[in-house]
């Protein structure tokens, strides 16, 4: 049974990614009135949501900050007018590396964040590939976890050799790792890194055949390419084939990322466009998520089940 018509509003974040959704489900895409008082507070308008079961569609890219108080600002905004269900759509959940802490004093962003989104009146989560395989756990509303690895892998299954080695540029992309695999048809290695800043990355060794092996390096996002600048540089010194193929579901591409990647020389680059891509130039390619976002939101509107889209548990 459908709860009221189908409505996607589309944040600022990336309006372009919500209007293909919108094509991908046949319905109009509708964008908020973002006013903003002189010193910068956003004052968001949306057209008339009563009855309506929404999906506001807004990822939380850099500025982080600004496009989640957006976020909020959008959902309380559908809350107030009387929408019959409201659904927070975030493609890229920003602060998901924030699930724990690692030093006295430190906050548990990931879950400040659920919880204002919750407070602010989504009755759902919808996320992609997010970095902490937790979030759900910390979330007090059902939150729905997609995967970018179908359409990912799908883009490279017909160029990577079969045997090709997946590579998990650390120990926390092993499970995506695996999902990559089981389409490639490969062997999994294991990249053991140590961060020594947010920009820094060393790799300190790897598990796994890699030598003479064309290899996929994965990740669930390429900030500011140190961890996959490592990996490579690893994997070259076991000897692999030159031509690394890199495939992460989001390019946030922050500080001298895209010029760091386009030094390594590398056969592809990957990502969805969970985050408008952004001086991303022709060396990296972009595969949309919206026909995932798409099958998943009118599974949910007609209260269907999800499978295909869903990541597994890690």
């Amino acid at each position: 049974m459908t709860i009221g018509v189908l409505r996607i509003v589309a944040g600022s974040a990336n309006p372009g990614l919500a209007s293909a959704v919108a094509n991908h489900l046949g319905v109009e895409s509708d964008g908020a009135n973002l006013a903003r008082f002189p010193d910068g507070e956003l004052r968001p308008t949306i057209e008339n949501v009563c009855g309506a079961d929404v999906y506001v569609i807004q990822p939380t890219a850099p500025p982080v900050n600004e496009h989640i108080i957006e976020l909020l600002l959008l959902l309380d905004a559908c809350r107030r007018s009387r929408a019959a269900r409201v659904t927070a759509v975030v493609p890229y959940f920003g602060y998901a590396r924030q699930d724990r802490r690692t030093a006295a004093g430190q906050a548990l962003g990931s879950a400040v964040v659920t919880d204002a989104i919750a407070a602010a009146g989504a009755d759902r989560l919808v996320v992609v590939d997010p970095h902490t395989p937790s979030l759900e756990a910390q979330c007090r509303i059902p939150v729905e976890t997609l995967t970018a690895v179908p359409t990912l892998a799908g883009e490279l299954v017909a160029e990577v050799s079969v045997g090709a080695v997946v590579v998990a540029p650390d120990l926390g992309a092993v499970k995506l790792a695996e999902r990559y695999a089981e389409v490639l048809r490969g062997p999994v290695a294991v990249v053991r890194k140590h961060r020594e800043s947010g920009a820094a990355v060393s790799a300190l060794d790897i598990a796994g055949d890699v030598g003479g092996r064309p290899a996929v390096v994965i990740d669930d996002m390429i900030t500011t390419g140190a961890t996959i600048e490592a990996a490579v540089e690893l994997l070259r010194a076991h000897g692999a084939a030159p031509d690394v193929v890199v495939a992460a579901t989001h390019g946030l591409f922050v500080h001298a990322a895209v010029n760091r990647l386009r030094d390594l020389d590398l056969g592809r680059v990957l990502v969805t466009d969970t985050v408008t891509p952004k001086d991303a130039g022709p060396a990296i390619e972009v595969c949309s998520i919206a026909p995932t976002l798409a099958m998943a939101i009118a599974c949910l509107h007609n209260d269907e089940a999800l499978h295909q889209t869903r990541t597994p548990a890690r």
